[in-house]
């Protein structure tokens, strides 16, 4: 037999052989493996520009230009928010903030020596016969009341890298934006440099990789260093008013006064089940305790509770109804009115809208006929141009006397015919009788859910032009509501109409309260947008995506904005006042939940509460 020692070298060879060939394999895989992984996209290069092109005064990222500025000095003192204008600049930008604290002993020592320096120079000079330096005292001040603060915990100190990326989309508009900028921070006399030559640093420096490149710092203790916290919120409290809500994103109470603004209008635009009509209920109910009356065009019966539990009154317009308003009354004339002849021609043109309404389609020859069948209307009860009344206006005509007119005149027979349903037909109920409405509580709702839908907006310009002579004869603070506004906006003479009471009512101390949930109707119409602008303060809650971008189009919105509306809940949105705006939560405390809430079932409960207290 063999030894087994001749067969080792054999068997070691082969396995050398069988191990560099695995090892070759090996290599050949991950060869294999880099060239195919050198194919793929990766993160690094979907996020990477297409271009970038590093120049002196700019970098070119892609199409757009960048330029990046570092703040070099601060004034002495820092106010809250001065970083706010920059913030809220509606451009694209990018802000980066680097903070190094600083060991507190090393400070400490630095401005003892420093103080040690000026105190020894205000000496030499006080000895030399010099007078006093102010600069040198207020140095001295401010390094011993630092060093205090410091020594007991109250401050601490950091070196500050603040860096601003400006972005245009050429050269003119980046310089453009560049020079705003500079100009709003040179104004609160902080002065900033751009990265000359340094662009590609300063870029990156920006960047979301917290890679300070620039290293451009200036020495901040914690007090003026907190004045820089970019997340800023408006605030709308004030000493008086009511509450309209809490500030979502600082908690804080946005207290107002909308009778301190421009004009008190208001507009209230939300999705249906959005909560404006109980926002607007919660205004009315905290409105009223401030002395403030109240009164309510209300299209679906939503108010009826509230002035139940008020002990306002409740008024139901419709063929039906005992109440009734003539729209030939006029208003009362005042030392500060205009006088009587201007009252009539004012009431008579107030009066041709609503004939444009209730006839349908009015020709240019029509509407001179009816101007002319007005005035003698009003002429057989001796009232004309040159009348003159004071506190109480004489008796007025009714529509049955237009309808008279119009039957013995030349050319209107079928502007009678038309109009004969009103007077003598089915709707002769409704607009053909003496007014018998008083306007003497605090809060008075006109209710027009029973009116048949085509004589609606008949109902509710009637209403509106009934409350805006009762506003004009007495001037007191008065807030007027119209719901469901977007009916009126249908129609061309109601929208002008409103929109002359929202430019008009500040004279009278009114404010007038604009609801609507079809925004797109509303905005649309030739007065809608007008009526928006003329409203100081605006109140934007839930929205559906249909209405969105039109709301958003309408008041500027941000996109974070849109979206905040889109995802609010019920009650939540956004509060507009002037200049400033909040996100606003609507909270009510239990009492008034129950006195404003538009849910049927909890409606259902509290009548089942109150029935069940009186034994009925």
């Amino acid at each position: 037999m063999p030894k087994l020692e001749s067969f080792l070298p054999k068997q070691t060879e082969s396995r050398q052989k069988a191990l560099q060939q695995k090892k070759e394999e090996a290599e050949k895989i991950l060869q294999a493996e880099k060239v195919y992984s050198s194919g793929l996209a990766t993160v690094k290069d979907i996020l990477s520009p297409a271009i970038l092109k590093v120049e002196s005064g700019y970098v070119k990222v892609g199409d757009r230009f960048a330029r990046t500025y570092f703040v070099i000095a601060y004034p002495r003192y820092l106010q809250t928010g001065w970083f706010t204008p920059i913030i809220n600049l509606d451009k694209a930008f990018d802000i980066s903030m680097f903070i190094y604290p600083i060991d507190t002993s090393i400070i400490l020592r630095a401005l003892r020596k420093t103080a040690t320096q000026v105190q020894s120079r205000m000496d030499l000079e006080s000895e030399s016969g010099k007078i006093r330096d102010p600069m040198l005292e207020t140095s001295i001040n401010d390094i011993e009341d630092l060093r205090d603060r410091l020594q007991q915990g109250l401050e601490r100190f950091f070196k500050y890298g603040l860096y601003i990326t400006v972005y245009g989309k050429d050269e003119k508009e980046l310089d453009d934006l560049c020079s705003s900028l500079e100009s709003v921070l040179e104004a609160k006399l902080v002065y900033m440099k751009p990265a000359v030559f340094r662009m590609e640093q300063g870029y990156a420096s920006t960047l979301p990789l917290a890679n300070d490149e620039i290293d451009v710092n200036t020495n901040l203790n914690s007090s003026p260093l907190s004045t820089t916290f970019p997340f800023v919120s408006s605030s709308l409290s004030s000493n008086e008013g009511i509450l309209y809500g809490i500030n979502r994103h600082n908690n804080s109470l946005i207290l107002f006064d909308r009778f301190k603004m421009e004009n008190a209008n208001m507009v209230i635009f939300a999705k249906s089940g959005g909560g404006k009509s109980y926002f607007a209920k919660l205004e009315i109910l905290r409105s009223l305790m401030l002395g403030i009356c109240v009164i309510v065009i209300d299209p679906e019966n939503e108010y009826k509770h509230l002035c139940d539990a008020v002990g306002g009154t409740f008024v139901e317009i419709s063929l039906t109804s005992p109440n009734h308003i003539n729209p030939f009354d006029l208003p009362a004339a005042n030392d500060d009115d205009e006088d009587p002849g201007e009252i009539l021609r004012n009431n008579i043109a107030n009066i041709l809208g609503l004939l444009h309404i209730m006839l349908g389609n009015i020709t240019p020859e029509e509407d001179s006929i009816l101007d002319k069948a007005i005035r003698e209307t009003y002429a057989i009860k001796d009232i004309t141009q040159d009348s003159v009344w004071k506190d109480a206006p004489p008796e007025s005509p009714t529509m049955g006397n237009l309808y008279d007119v119009l039957c013995n005149m030349e050319g209107s027979e079928d502007l009678a015919t038309r109009l004969e349903k009103y007077t003598h037909g089915t709707f002769s109920g409704f607009l053909n009788k003496p007014t018998n409405v008083k306007l003497n509580s605090q809060l008075v709702v006109f209710n027009t859910r029973d009116m048949e839908e085509v004589l609606r907006p008949v109902a509710m310009y009637l209403v509106l032009q009934y409350i805006w002579n009762q506003i004009r004869s007495e001037l007191k603070r008065r807030i007027l509501v119209v719901d469901e506004a977007w009916v009126m906006m249908q129609h061309e003479d109601a929208g002008a109409f409103m929109f002359q009471i929202a430019k008009r009512c500040r004279k009278y101390y009114t404010g007038l309260t604009t609801i609507t949930q079809d925004v797109t109707d509303f905005v649309t119409s030739r007065y809608g947008k007008p009526i928006v602008t003329n409203s100081s303060i605006q109140m934007l809650l839930k929205q559906s995506p249909a209405s969105a971008d039109v709301v958003a189009e309408t008041f500027y919105l941000t996109e974070q904005e849109k979206f905040l509306l889109l995802e609010s809940n019920v009650g939540e949105g956004i509060f507009f006042a002037g200049l400033k705006h909040a996100a606003v939560k609507v909270i009510a405390s239990y009492t008034e939940d129950q006195i404003i809430t538009s849910n049927p079932a909890q409606l259902i409960e509290i009548e089942k509460a109150k029935k069940e207290l009186t034994g009925k």
